[in-house]
């Protein structure tokens, strides 16, 4: 009998091997997922999200929009558990998933090391319970990213479409993932723009959705934040190559420039160095082991005080020909445009390896009224941590690419000056190969 059990062990081993190899070996045909990147202006700053196929119902996907954070170690999103699902148990207008029990492995995991860490939080009990199902859920503390107000969602098992690409056109075909997100209730967005109604997480934690996209695809998520709410950007997940019309030959890898993403204690978010900042050839100290953090939240770079009087006083020096206006919160340097245009010169942070990531004037200022435009970077504070935080109108016509397997992080700077946008990806769905 023990013999017998050892030759089992063994097929089974052989048979797992083969498919794991099989697994490995398989190539998809295409080369990434590719989701549209929306921008919103009617929320008390400008804010990205994609739009996610959630559900399958009466032969069409249902389609629900999600704030894409870069931080956040898990997503959670306006739907509700419920363990026994049938046709017609949920409500109309809802999307039911089902629950992950408090009892489970995944549930501790998730809550001692992936959860969101804040002072405001409750913390999370197994006391509650579905009606009939007879286990208690899972609750999880959620931080909305806009006001930092804390909540509490249910962990659920979970399932999302999305599109895929070969770069260059959007296929009909789609690709799945099963995430463990997290169901909270609709007020938990009042604050969000309208019709976004969750957190996309494309952290590097476990939990979010990077770490259930990438097989058999790359690690590597890439995206390109439009400029304007009128026509949509682009998020791709994959090997690439990625194609923006009219360079419909150019793969827009060819203008990265790349730098080692770094880690960050107590983070899931994405980190870069710099070490001086220049205003047409003269340098801004940046001290030493200064951090700075990529956000898909913050509207504008924001620096600390120290920083930010020094690229205050370089930019104003160099733009003095230009007529100043009154300044307009939260920026402190302004021009008046009323009667010229605006040109300034570029803002480029140097990186460690001596590389550099040009801000041009399309990044650096912000046209606020008809008359007046202002620098687009904001005063953090004395003791703001991180020194550096690098905000999405710094991202905006810009490509991004997060390396999540060589950590490592890729920029274009401006792609105006390339004769293209964020906007040009070709989204027209075609038959894939």
């Amino acid at each position: 009998m023990c013999f017998l059990l050892q030759l089992l062990a063994i097929f089974l081993a052989i048979i797992s091997h083969e498919h794991e190899a099989t697994a490995a070996d398989y190539v998809p045909p295409y080369t990434s997922i590719v989701i549209p990147v929306n921008k919103h202006t009617d929320a008390a700053n400008p804010l990205y999200s994609v739009q996610i196929m959630t559900a399958y119902v009466n032969m069409q996907f249902l389609q629900q929009n999600f704030l894409i954070d870069i931080d956040a170690p898990f997503i959670w999103y306006d739907c509700i558990v419920q363990w026994n699902i049938y046709l017609g148990s949920c409500p109309d207008n809802a999307l039911c998933i089902s629950p992950v029990s408090c009892e489970e492995y995944l549930c501790t995991h998730v809550r001692t090391y992936y959860s969101y860490k804040n002072p405001s939080c409750s913390p999370e009990t197994n006391s509650s319970t579905l009606p009939g199902w007879g286990f208690c859920t899972c609750p999880v503390n959620v931080v909305n990213p806009l006001t930092g107000s804390c909540s509490q969602a249910l962990l659920n098992y979970d399932a999302f479409t999305v599109s895929t690409s070969d770069g260059r056109n959007a296929f009909d075909g789609f690709h799945g993932a099963y995430p463990n997100a997290a169901c909270a209730s609709s007020s938990s967005f009042a604050s969000f723009p309208a019709n976004v109604s969750g957190v996309m997480a494309f952290s590097s934690s476990p939990y979010a959705m990077p770490a259930y996209l990438y097989q058999p695809l790359k690690k590597t998520l890439a995206f390109c934040f439009p400029s304007k709410p009128s026509a949509p950007g682009v998020l791709f997940f994959g090997t690439g190559p990625y194609y923006l019309l009219p360079l419909s030959n150019v793969d827009v890898r060819s203008y990265l420039t790349y730098t080692p993403l770094l880690k960050h204690h107590d983070s899931f978010g994405y980190f870069i160095g710099v070490v001086s900042i220049v205003i047409k050839k003269r340098s801004i100290n940046v001290p030493a082991n200064t951090t700075t953090k990529l956000s898909t939240i913050d509207p504008y770079t924001t620096l600390r005080t120290d920083i930010y009087n020094g690229v205050v006083r370089r930019f104003s020096k160099v733009t003095k020909r230009i007529p100043s206006g009154k300044p307009i919160a939260p920026f402190g340097l302004c021009y008046n445009t009323l009667t010229t245009g605006l040109k300034v010169p570029d803002i480029d942070f140097i990186l460690p390896d001596g590389k550099k990531w040009s801000v041009s004037t399309a990044n650096s200022i912000k046209q606020v009224t008809n008359e007046v435009a202002c620098l687009a970077f904001v005063d953090g504070g004395a003791t703001s941590e991180p020194a550096i935080v690098i905000g999405t109108f710094q991202f905006e016509d810009n490509f991004l690419e997060f390396d999540l397997e060589n950590s490592t992080f890729g920029f274009s700077s401006s792609l105006l000056r390339r004769q293209t946008s964020c906007a040009n990806f070709n989204f027209t769905l075609t038959s894939g190969p």
